[in-house]
C-alpha cells in the first residue's frame, strides 16, 4: 500500500475498483460444462445483491436467482441520518430494476420457507420449488428476544429497537418529534457482537443534533452492556464540542447493563432490576443472532451465527451453501454494510472460479465506516483483514486506522461529505 493514501485506498475499495485484482471480471468465461450452472442468492441487502451482480459480471455464464421477499431494499446505513434531519426515509429506498435490466439477475420477490441442502432447492412462500447448484445466503440478523426481561417483538411497538431500517425508523423518530422539550431518550446497546458497532454512537450523534435543534433542554442517557464502543475518543470528544451535557454514558460495569423493561411505564431497570430509569423516549438494540431462514435450516453453531470457511464463505456445516454478510461468523470481520459487500465480491469470485477451474487468491477485506456526529463532523475508521495461518480472517496491524483526534474542522467537514459519498458509492456498487 505504500504510497497510496488512507482515504484514496478506502475510496478504491469502497466503490469495488479493487476486485478487479481477482483477475475475473472481463475475462473470458472457461466453464467446466457445456450445461449454464445455476446459483441462487438468498436475500437482497448489501451482501445478497453484490453477490449476484457480480457472479454474472465475472462470469455472464451462470444463471443467477436472486430471492427477496420485498420489493425494494431499505439501507440500515444512512437511517440514522434520518432520525437527525439530515435525510428522508425514501432516500434509502434501493431497488433491484438495475440488477434484473442491466445484469440479467431473475428477481423473485418472495419469501423462502424451506431450504433443502440435499436436493439442492429452496421453497418459496407460494410453493414455488427453485432448484440450485449454489445457494448463497445472506439473510442478515434476527433478534434474540427476550434476552433482556420483557423485551420481546410485541414491546417494539412501544419501544422500538430501528435496528432494521423502515417502520421501526419512522415510529422512533414520530416518539422523538412528539417528546416534550426537556424530555429524556434512553438509548440501550447491547454487548458484542452485533450489526455495525458504531451505529448505536452515531445514532446518539443525531439524536443530540435534532434535540439541539428543536428541544435543547432534553437529554440522553447510554445504557450500555459493554466496557467501551468503537471510535469511543472521536465520539466523546465531538459531544463535549457539539452537544455539551446533554449525552451521559453508562458502561455495563457501572450500571449501564439493562435487565428488565416495563414498556407500558417506559422503564429499564439496570444493577440486576434494582434501579429504575424511565424515558420519554426509549430505544431498545436487543442482542442479535443470524437471521430466521439460517436457524431454521440448521446452518447455525452454538454462537447463534453461521460457520463458514473464511477463505470461500462456503458454510462448514452445509456443502454447496454460503452464507456471507452479517449471519457469518467470520473471524474478526465486523458486521457491516462494506463488509458484506466486500465480503459478496469474494463470494461470487469463490463461485466463479469453481466453475472456471481457477484457483482462488487468498482474500484480503476492507472495511470502512463513515460515522456522522453533526451535519458538517464526520469521523471514520478502516481496517484490512487477511487470512493468517489457521485459515482466519485477522486484522492487519498498520493497516487502516482511526480518523485523528486533533484533526482540524476542515477536516471533519470533508469527512462528512465523505460519508455522503460512501452511500452514494457503495449503494451504486451493490444495487447499480
Amino acid at each position: 500500500m505504500a504510497g497510496i493514501s488512507r482515504r484514496n485506498f478506502v475510496k478504491l475499495l469502497g466503490t469495488g475498483g479493487a476486485m478487479s485484482a481477482l483477475g475475473l471480471a472481463g475475462c473470458e468465461t472457461v466453464p467446466k460444462s457445456k450445461v449454464s450452472p445455476k446459483v441462487v442468492v438468498l436475500g437482497g441487502g448489501f451482501g445478497g445483491a453484490t453477490c449476484a451482480k457480480f457472479l454474472r459480471i465475472y462470469d455472464p455464464s451462470i444463471n443467477v436467482t436472486l430471492i427477496e421477499q420485498n420489493s425494494s431494499f431499505v439501507t440500515c446505513p444512512g437511517s440514522n441520518w434520518v432520525l437527525g434531519g439530515l435525510r428522508k426515509m425514501e432516500d434509502l429506498n434501493q431497488n433491484y430494476n438495475t440488477l434484473r435490466t442491466k445484469h440479467g439477475i431473475n428477481i423473485v420477490h418472495e419469501r423462502v420457507t424451506s431450504i433443502d441442502p440435499v436436493k439442492r432447492n429452496v421453497t418459496t412462500s407460494s410453493g414455488k420449488t427453485i432448484e440450485y447448484d449454489k445457494l448463497v445466503m445472506s439473510p442478515g440478523i434476527g433478534f434474540r428476544w427476550n434476552a433482556i426481561e420483557g423485551y420481546d417483538e410485541a414491546a417494539t411497538e412501544i419501544i422500538p429497537h430501528a435496528w432494521k431500517a423502515g417502520a421501526q425508523t419512522i415510529l422512533l423518530q414520530k416518539q422523538l418529534k412528539a417528546m416534550p422539550d426537556g424530555g429524556t431518550v434512553i438509548i440501550c446497546p447491547p454487548g458484542m457482537p452485533f450489526r455495525c458497532p458504531p451505529g448505536p454512537p452515531e445514532r446518539v450523534s443525531m439524536i443530540a443534533h435534532y434535540l439541539k435543534q428543536e428541544k435543547p433542554r432534553s437529554k440522553i442517557l447510554i445504557l450500555d452492556a459493554k466496557e467501551g464502543f468503537s471510535k469511543q475518543d472521536l465520539f466523546m470528544d465531538a459531544w463535549n464540542e457539539l452537544y455539551p451535557g446533554m449525552i451521559e454514558w453508562v458502561p455495563g460495569s457501572k450500571g449501564g447493563l439493562v435487565k428488565r423493561v416495563d414498556p407500558k411505564t417506559r422503564t429499564v431497570y439496570t444493577d440486576e432490576g434494582q434501579t429504575a430509569h424511565k424515558g420519554d423516549v426509549i430505544n431498545i438494540i436487543p442482542p442479535q443472532r443470524a437471521g430466521d431462514i439460517a436457524i431454521t435450516s440448521g446452518l447455525v453453531d452454538k454462537s447463534g451465527w453461521c460457520p463458514v470457511s473464511q477463505h470461500t464463505f462456503e458454510s462448514t456445516i452445509a456443502p454447496n451453501v454460503y452464507v456471507i454478510g452479517d449471519s457469518s461468523a467470520a473471524g474478526a470481520l465486523p458486521k457491516s454494510g462494506h463488509i458484506a459487500n466486500n465480503i459478496a465480491k469474494m463470494t461470487a469470485a469463490s463461485i466463479a472460479s469453481h466453475y472456471r477451474g481457477i484457483q482462488l487468491p487468498l482474500p484480503s477485506i476492507v472495511n470502512t465506516c463513515y460515522s456522522l456526529v453533526g451535519p458538517e463532523y464526520g469521523i471514520s475508521i478502516a481496517a484490512v483483514y487477511r487470512l493468517d495461518e489457521k485459515g482466519e480472517l485477522v486484522g492487519i496491524k498498520g493497516a487502516g486506522g482511526l480518523s485523528p483526534r486533533s484533526a482540524p474542522s476542515l477536516q471533519r467537514m470533508q469527512e462528512a461529505r465523505y460519508a455522503g459519498g460512501w452511500y452514494t458509492a457503495i449503494t451504486a456498487d451493490s444495487f447499480g
